[in-house]
């Protein structure tokens, strides 16, 4: 059967998340309908990896396998014209019948917008840091070293998830400051039930606060949610990037 791949953008603001969930507006339902009226055809879509409720995606990516070949340039256009303006499809191409989105993506990044100023075009997609004048850039990116390498994040996992491993390997955490934003990124192999929003919340917390790298080395010891700070609002996060 033809397995097709694409590559997904949405405002994450007014659905609940990626996953499916009965009774609730989320990502991949919608796209399932419209792929499903255009082929009609009842497709799987799998998704790269679920994205919480408000979390954006610049490169979610998700496959499906249909029973005929399809103009993929036509289904591209088709299926953004049905699609809400929320959601787009910004790449379709045709993979290994053995290709899953999921189990084959070897590392994912997420990138996080900090906004210094109050302003109505940001508010949706950035968290205006109400104490973004303390922050120390060279401070921040030396306390997010201790997070790099391969460790266990049950610190920095909601306590309800149904994850039971939650060692992730994170190859890189970077900050960049441009104009009035503060820009995180971070990439790994995986990553657990509201991990990145928690990782940002502690770390601007252990910035502002002067904290020493070894706060991080013992929030990771603990292996206990409660040791982390609170976590950042969800609409400056976005889904940056699938590798396979």
């Amino acid at each position: 059967m033809p397995n097709y791949k694409i590559v997904i953008q949405y405002d994450g603001t007014d659905f609940y998340g990626w996953q499916s969930q009965p009774n609730n507006n989320t990502i991949q339902d919608i796209t399932t309908k419209a792929i499903n009226q255009i082929t009609r055809e009842n497709i799987n879509l799998i998704g790269s990896g679920r994205t919480d409720s408000g979390v954006h995606a610049i490169g979610q990516t998700a496959n499906f396998k249909l029973s005929t070949d399809i103009d993929q340039f036509k289904f591209k256009h088709a299926l953004n014209s049905v699609l809400p303006d929320t959601i787009a499809i910004t790449d379709i191409s045709n993979v290994d019948e053995n290709f899953h989105s999921r189990f084959d993506a070897g590392r994912r990044s997420y990138i996080y917008l900090i906004s210094s100023r109050k302003s109505p075009f940001y508010k949706k997609y950035s968290y205006q840091y109400p104490h973004y004048n303390k922050i120390n850039l060279a401070h921040l990116k030396n306390l997010s070293e201790s997070l790099i390498g391969k460790k266990d994040f049950t610190s920095f996992c909601k306590t309800k998830s149904d994850t039971e491993n939650k060692v992730c390997n994170v190859n890189e955490i970077n900050w960049r400051q441009i104009k009035e934003f503060l820009i995180f990124k971070i990439e790994a192999d995986r990553f657990l039930h509201g991990m990145v929003r928690t990782i940002v919340g502690t770390l601007l917390y252990a910035s502002i606060n002067n904290k020493e790298t070894t706060f991080l080395q013992d929030i990771l010891k603990k292996k206990n949610r409660e040791a982390a700070f609170q976590s950042v609002p969800a609409k400056g996060l976005f889904l940056y990037k699938v590798k396979y």
